[in-house]
């Protein structure tokens, strides 16, 4: 599985201008802790998207998101291909796969991790989904009433991008 997590911005979601093409165009964000954090795992094989908000992008986020995904690929070793980020390295997460794992061979590992190069998100498939879901957001922002209701939004978004992208 590829996975990677997004962080929802309220100015970013609305901040849509037109400008010459030359010319960078920054959209100021007032208040950056106004943020809605989402992880998000691609399953290659069966094109199948799974996505969980949590309240931050952090080790124990990122333990219960792959603890999710063990719920839903139940007896099924699992292979995560993400980001450098250190809580997919360190901490909570490091702490959770040597228990999960323990002195096992890696042949028989639980969950194995793989790390793309660094700096290099255009090798990550979860990066264009995210960004179909934040244009998609950006062209109806209007239909939320306020940025708390952007999560409902956000998961009526991602159902159509799945529909629409990942079944072709």
């Amino acid at each position: 599985m590829f996975l990677d997590e997004c962080h929802l911005l309220h100015g970013d979601l609305t901040g849509y201008v037109w400008g010459q093409s030359k010319i960078r165009i920054e959209v100021p964000i007032t208040n950056e802790k106004d943020r809605q954090t989402y992880f998000g795992a691609l399953n290659y094989q069966s094109k199948e998207f799974h996505v969980q908000s949590h309240p931050s992008g952090d080790g124990k986020s990122t333990v219960k998101f792959i603890k999710h995904l063990q719920d839903k690929y139940k007896n099924r070793k699992i292979i995560l291909i993400w980001d450098g980020a250190s809580y997919h390295k360190y901490g909570e997460f490091r702490d959770f796969l040597l228990e999960l794992n323990g002195d096992k061979e890696p042949d028989n590992w639980s969950i194995t991790c793989i790390l793309f190069a660094p700096n290099a998100p255009q090798q990550n498939p979860v990066e264009d989904i995210w960004l179909q879901a934040k244009n998609f957001l950006r062209k109806y922002w209007y239909l939320c009433r306020s940025f708390n209701n952007t999560p409902d939004s956000f998961s009526r978004g991602m159902r159509w991008l799945r529909q629409a992208t990942l079944t072709q």
